[in-house]
């Protein structure tokens, strides 16, 4: 992979930015695992700056997790510049630049203001938010984008251009329109035009699920490194193995049965932890349910883990859920 600012990355697998998914506890369970780089979920920068509690908590690098990026949102010029500085004073090794979330509430004035997506409607202004950051930290600014807005504006290309020269040391393609979301296939072939058109390291995005579909893209794209995103989930394994297939190197331990039980507890007292009782109970849920999609529970026992209310009941139930017990066992 080339190099990009003083530091290389490697493996060249990275673990996307994932609303309501990439926070602490999660991102320090695949750096466990092993990933090039671990991004945190998109943080709104006035928000950041404003000290808002939920932008703070996502913000949070913990120990030990020494590859962090921290992507950021915005439209304002100041607000992200200010944001990046409080990011590196709190220990990111990277920013990330947001430019490639769909979400209505995003792209909208009405939520973040246009940002994500939207500004490769408007290559000026974006450019005009790159330059705020990368002149406001030392450490090296990242940015991930789409394709483009549609199929009619397939200027991935241009804006790589542009930011590679305003600064930016890597780039992140996701192989969709934003007008299409999430749907059909992200084209691995589209970004190859990106990798031509810049020097720095460019990433393929979207889709990558396991080796083969790495293989794959990277064949397709030209790209230098891959990032990871919804595959993930519920394997945060899952990029270490990528790693190892890819690029040589051994493969990580697949946790079955008592050692995944004994992986999701933690994960799940992790969350606890980080988040309180209360809130920490919800956010689980959705992460006990990717478990158990990997871990092939039975329907039963998989509504009581996912209804449960109480912590203690929920890691009884854990070890029968992660090694496919059937829900009719006698009581712990």
């Amino acid at each position: 992979m080339r190099a990009f600012a003083d530091r290389q990355l490697y493996p060249p697998v990275i673990l996307a930015p994932m609303a309501g998914i990439t926070d602490l506890p999660f991102r320090a369970l695949v750096a466990r695992f092993g990933a090039g780089l671990v991004v945190s979920e998109m943080i709104a920068s006035q928000e950041m700056v404003q000290a808002r509690p939920v932008a703070r908590d996502k913000a949070e690098l913990g120990l030990g997790i020494e590859n962090t990026a921290v992507q950021l949102a915005g439209c304002d010029p100041y607000w992200m510049a200010e944001a990046a500085r409080m990011l590196e004073a709190r220990g990111a090794r990277m920013i990330d630049i947001n430019m490639g979330c769909p979400a209505k509430k995003v792209v909208s004035a009405s939520g973040t203001g246009a940002s994500g997506s939207a500004l490769m409607r408007e290559p000026d202004h974006a450019l005009r938010l790159i330059e705020a950051v990368v002149s406001a930290v030392g450490v090296p600014v990242t940015l991930k984008t789409r394709l483009g807005w549609d199929d009619d504006s397939l200027n991935a290309p241009e804006i790589a251009q542009r930011a590679e020269a305003a600064g930016i040391a890597m780039i992140t393609i996701h192989g969709r329109t934003r007008c299409q979301f999430y749907k059909g296939r992200a084209d691995w072939a589209a970004i190859r035009a990106v990798r031509a058109a810049v020097r720095v390291p460019v990433i393929a995005n979207g889709d990558i699920v396991d080796a083969a579909s790495a293989r794959a893209a990277l064949a397709m794209s030209g790209a230098d490194g891959l990032m990871v995103g919804r595959g993930a989930r519920g394997r945060p394994w899952l990029l270490a193995g990528i790693a190892a297939a890819v690029h040589g190197g051994p493969r990580p331990h697949v946790p079955e049965g008592a050692a995944l039980a004994d992986l999701v507890a933690g994960h799940y007292e992790a969350m606890l932890g980080f988040y309180g009782r209360d809130l920490g109970l919800r956010v689980a849920r959705k992460h006990l349910g990717w478990y158990m999609d990997h871990a092939g529970t039975d329907a039963t026992l998989r509504r009581e883990v996912l209804t449960a209310v109480e912590p203690a009941e929920i890691l009884r139930l854990l070890p029968g859920a992660m090694t496919g017990q059937s829900a009719r066992r006698k009581a712990a």
